[in-house]
């Protein structure tokens, strides 16, 4: 009777040891004897006790950190460049039976295309068009992984490491791109000054008395910025006119007075 009990419970523990539950982001890989039978899960599910055998496997997507890789570019400048990729798991029965270690298959093809592909352009290329460069790696990656049921989502290169020599002579380049515009900038500001003089100079041809104005408003300008003495030195002719406009009003004062006397002595007479 014992022996009946004990041989119950082992059926009964054998049967439940079958019972398996995957979550939603697992999926089971079942090997009856030895051989692929299905794929299975999410949820309970039912496998046979010592015949069939589960290999859980994960289909969440998956971060892979490429650690930085030495490289020449295609013009000949020695660089370190790292990258991030992300993968999925597709199909879990490829990932397991076509490929011994997932992981490390993704992470090795990942390392030694980036490498080639930032071998094949210039540095420039690298710096500023990153993203044709990870498209390209992506593109590759997910052929090679393509047949392990594996797909490449994204790749994007994090960081660029420079030599020093090489980051001067870029700072450098760019210091004298950065003073060249400033050049170009300020001759082109001195050749729109020039055309504005001579359009002025015209002007003031035309009528001189427009010069004269223009001196006064700087004067008043130089005396609203600077609470000096200013010594204003006055051209000859303005002064000549000046000398000539006093005479004037004298005579027109003097001739003014003989006709107001004659007119007294003429109605005194009369």
């Amino acid at each position: 009777m014992d022996l009946v009990f004990v041989g119950f419970l082992m059926l009964a523990g054998m049967g439940i040891s079958g019972c398996k539950i995957d979550r939603e982001y697992q999926r089971g890989v079942i090997f009856r004897l030895g051989r692929y039978q299905a794929t299975k899960g999410p949820g309970l599910y039912y496998i046979l006790p010592l015949l069939d055998q589960k290999m859980q496997v994960d289909i969440r997507t998956k971060t892979v950190d490429i650690a930085p890789q030495e490289t020449v570019t295609a013009d000949s400048v020695t660089i370190k460049v790292n990258a991030v990729l992300y993968y999925r798991i597709i199909d879990a029965s490829k990932a397991i039976n076509r490929v011994e270690s997932y992981q490390n298959a993704v992470y090795q093809a990942a390392m030694t295309t980036l490498r080639n592909v930032v071998g094949q352009n210039n540095l420039d290329d690298v710096l500023q068009d990153r993203d044709k460069i990870n498209h390209k790696v992506q593109e590759i990656v997910d052929e090679i992984t393509e047949p392990w049921g594996i797909d490449i989502e994204r790749v994007e290169m994090k960081d660029v490491e420079i030599p020093t020599s090489m980051q001067r002579a870029m700072a450098k380049e760019a210091e004298a791109l950065r003073e060249k515009r400033a050049r170009i900038i300020k001759a082109s500001a001195e050749q729109e000054a020039s055309q504005k003089l001579a359009e002025a100079s015209q002007k003031i041809m035309a009528n001189p008395a427009a010069l004269e104005l223009r001196r006064l408003q700087m004067l008043t300008e130089i005396g609203a910025e600077n609470n000096t003495t200013t010594v204003v030195m006055m051209p000859s002719d303005l002064i000549t006119l000046s000398k000539q406009w006093s005479e004037a009003m004298e005579k027109n004062k003097t001739s003014e007075k003989e006709t107001n006397g004659n007119q007294k002595i003429t109605e005194y007479l009369s």
